[in-house]
């Protein structure tokens, strides 16, 4: 009996058609852990569903999403309400979702936001530990994989940004087992040697497991360890890992971190032009202001005739020592005729004044004696004149 050759269409098909008739096959109900979830611009949300051992393709298109009551991620648990049919096109078998509701969070997801919780009360997100991203680095050290979109786009948006800067490689895992020893080995190694300015740790997006290495405690001690200010370029602009939070700048894709990194020397050089004609115009502007100030002040009295300053200066020193002399003798002759005339007084009051008239000092020795009858006979006294002494004896 011959046997008549089918295409692969009508295999599929055939196969789709079995499936569709299998009436369990149209209600199922599973439980398992959403992975490489994606939300598409449609509306429509595309993961898959897993458990330890095996996993499932799943879609839920908008008009089921829009009635969800949560936004799947990546490492939740969930259960799952659905149709199993066969994608006839790629002769795959997936589930196509009309209800979904949380079953827990899975055990990455938990992982996840208790380190994430752990570094923060530590410390490790503080912007206060940021370090600045040099503005004209000489040397990017990237951390990726060698093979892959990544590398070249960083190297495409560099070169093109500054041809000049140096961009220095150093290959290692971005995902599966020893992938975050390596990564913190790389960092020791760049900071250690010394072989870059800054560093760009970076791989292409993926699920929650994917981007594992990246959520590892020692990738993100090593990443606020490092000397070399870090930017994390990890996974789409919707993904969030632990490295992001400790890097010192946090990138939404590879490209986006080179453009961070490298400055475009067009820009520079456009930006050096502003400054120089800045500079030449304020050089203009302060000569013009400054022969301006040199011309007013040479109109000025003082440059024209300079001595005639210094003569009324004179002439004014002149009238202020005459006028302290005046101020002198004025006071002097003050001074003196108070003093003449209190001479005056003294000198009418004066015991020798009495003695130009005729008159004499009658001292029994030290005594002066004004009454006759405070002597009796020989007492001795003295007799002062006007001119001398002499004594005499009481008869």
């Amino acid at each position: 009996m011959k046997i008549e050759p089918i295409s692969v269409t009508e295999l599929n098909r055939y196969m789709k058609e079995k499936v569709a008739g299998d009436e369990f096959l149209n209600h199922v109900y599973v439980r398992g852990e959403i992975s490489n979830f994606k939300n598409h611009y449609t509306g429509h949300m595309y993961f898959t569903l897993k458990d330890e051992n095996s996993l499932i393709k799943c879609i839920i298109f908008k008009s089921y999403a829009e009635k969800l009551k949560f936004m799947p991620k990546d490492g939740m648990k969930v259960l799952l309400l659905g149709t199993v049919s066969v994608f006839e096109r790629d002769g795959v078998y997936q589930i196509y979702g009309k209800a979904m509701q949380e079953d827990g969070i899975g055990s990455l997801y938990t992982a996840y936001e208790e380190l994430k919780a752990k570094l923060e009360k530590e410390g490790l997100f503080d912007p206060s530990h940021k370090k600045p991203i040099p503005q004209m680095p000489l040397r990017i050290g990237v951390l990726t994989s060698n093979t892959g979109a990544v590398i070249r786009d960083i190297i495409n948006v560099s070169t093109r940004r500054n041809p000049d800067v140096q961009i220095r490689l150093l290959p290692v895992p971005v995902q599966g087992e020893g992938a975050a020893e390596k990564i913190v080995k790389a960092i020791q190694t760049m900071n250690e040697q010394k072989l870059a300015d800054i560093l760009i740790l970076a791989r292409g997006g993926g699920s929650l497991e994917d981007l594992w290495p990246f959520n590892e405690e020692i990738v993100a001690r090593a990443i606020f360890a490092s000397d070399l200010p870090i930017i994390s370029a990890v996974g789409h602009e919707t993904d969030f890992t632990i490295a992001d939070f400790v890097a010192d700048l946090r990138a939404p894709t590879p490209s986006a971190a080179a453009e961070l990194a490298v400055p475009n020397k067009q820009d520079l050089i456009l930006k050096l032009q502003n400054l120089e004609n800045r500079s030449k115009i304020a050089l203009k502007k302060k000569t013009e202001f400054m022969r301006m100030r040199y011309e007013k002040c040479m109109t000025r009295r003082v440059f024209k005739e300079p001595m005639q300053m210094i003569e009324e200066k004179y002439l004014w020193v002149d009238m202020r020592k005459k006028r302290i002399q005046n101020a002198v003798m004025q006071g002097f002759q003050r001074k003196k005729g108070s003093a003449m005339e209190k001479i005056a007084k003294l000198d009418a009051l004066s015991p020798l004044k009495t003695l130009t008239r005729g008159y004499s000092i009658t001292k029994l020795g030290n005594k002066v004696i004004t009454r006759a009858s405070d002597l009796k006979k020989d007492d001795e006294i003295t007799l002062t004149f006007l001119e001398g002494e002499t004594k005499a004896k009481v008869l």
